[in-house]
């Protein structure tokens, strides 16, 4: 047979399977408003195993494996069909539709009080100051401290770097996520101007340490690795590293921080190229105590604690996939006390203009071990 004719004989058994397939999905309606008459759950374990084991005897031994697979995806379809057939009621759409309400027409305020880490200087500082057009900002030595003023109501505000372009998330931050009671309102992508810096730019004595933050350290790691002979000693922050470094008397001594750090420090650059790449960005969150979400928002960050169980994770993804929402993000964290399971942090690209979403958030609320909304907001470039 030539290759159109073999692909006419699939189109017209496509063909077959989609109408099949649509009866099997009306069927399942069928099923799920019996479910929801008596009470039953829409998972099925001993159900699903039969019909696996089923189909995959009849698809004989070559075929087996993939009529699994293929039987698996559809109970993932069918269960996400029967799951929008229930009505999941619970608080976070009021929540969502009074946040909306209480920000209409509204953006980020220009003047707040907000918490940082570190000191004058940092990296967050600047972030601060493109989110905020006059801040006034309390530093704090520990990303704790920020999230503590904040949980507390000593500031309203707080920035927090959560992501880098080249050394990966800030687990730091993503853990204490879990111990603290906030909502992300706004973030912001910062460039990285990572620079070598010292007291005096024009001595002879070879640099034997430098400082910075860890993060800092990890995005220059190339250079590093390529002076071995110098020692590398994290530091709380690039902002109180470029202090220590100005205030010691040392001049084997030097800090990674940015230009504009040095500069306030009164440090002279002895080398600009230490960063790994020259595109080199930090995504900051700024978190609140209380739910703010503005009209612009486009981005859902959620906790989730899911059974662990093969294909758990999966659901969550194949429900989003059908919504037509894009995860820009998937962030596991082990869950102290608990062997090899873990917790999941999303970002998802959503539109507070869709109607759809706080349904669907409801439902993954009822549906979830855990689920912990962290905020719908948008993010600045």
């Amino acid at each position: 047979m030539e290759l159109n004719e073999i692909r006419r004989e699939i189109d017209n058994i496509d063909d077959q399977l989609v109408k099949l397939f649509v009866a099997r999905m009306e069927a399942v309606g069928r099923v799920a408003a019996s479910k929801r008459e008596t009470g039953k759950p829409i998972l099925d374990h001993a159900r699903e195993r039969a019909v696996l084991n089923r189909v995959a005897a009849q698809a004989g031994d070559d075929c087996a494996p993939y009529a699994r697979a293929l039987y698996k995806q559809i109970f993932d379809l069918s269960r996400a069909y029967q799951s929008s057939l229930f009505h999941y009621e619970t608080p976070l759409a009021d929540r969502i539709a009074d946040a909306l309400a209480n920000t209409r027409g509204k953006r980020l305020p220009d003047r707040a009080l907000v918490a940082c880490q570190g000191t004058e200087g940092a990296y967050a500082q600047q972030a601060c100051e493109k989110l905020f057009a006059c801040p006034d900002i309390l530093y704090f030595d520990s990303f704790e401290g920020v999230f503590r003023a904040v949980e507390q109501g000593m500031c309203r505000y707080g920035i927090l770097p959560i992501e880098n372009s080249t050394a990966g998330s800030v687990t730091q931050v993503y853990d204490l996520m879990e111990r603290h009671d906030f909502h992300i309102v706004g973030a912001q992508k910062l460039r990285i101007d990572h620079r070598l810096m010292r007291r005096n730019g024009r001595s002879k004595t070879p640099i034997t340490e430098i400082v910075s933050h860890e993060q800092a350290l990890r995005q220059c790691s190339d250079y590093l690795a390529a002076h071995p002979q110098i020692r590398a000693t994290p530091m709380e922050n690039t902002a109180k590293a470029a202090e220590y470094v100005a205030r010691c008397e040392r001049d084997d001594i030097a800090v990674i921080a940015s230009r504009a750090c040095g500069g306030l420090y009164g440090l002279d650059v002895i080398d600009d190229a230490v960063a790994n790449s020259e595109s080199n960005y930090t995504r900051f969150i700024c978190i609140s105590r209380a739910l703010e979400i503005y009209p612009t928002a486009r981005k859902i960050s959620l906790m989730l604690n899911l059974a662990h169980e093969p294909g758990s994770l999966n659901q969550v993804l194949n429900k989003l996939a059908i919504a037509g929402l894009n995860v820009t993000k998937l962030e596991s964290r082990p869950m102290p006390g608990r062997e090899f399971e873990f917790r999941f942090f999303f970002d998802i690209a959503a539109s507070v203009a869709d109607p759809d979403v706080p349904r669907l958030l409801c439902e993954l609320e009822a549906r979830s071990e855990r689920f912990v909304f962290l905020g719908w907001y948008d993010e600045a470039n």
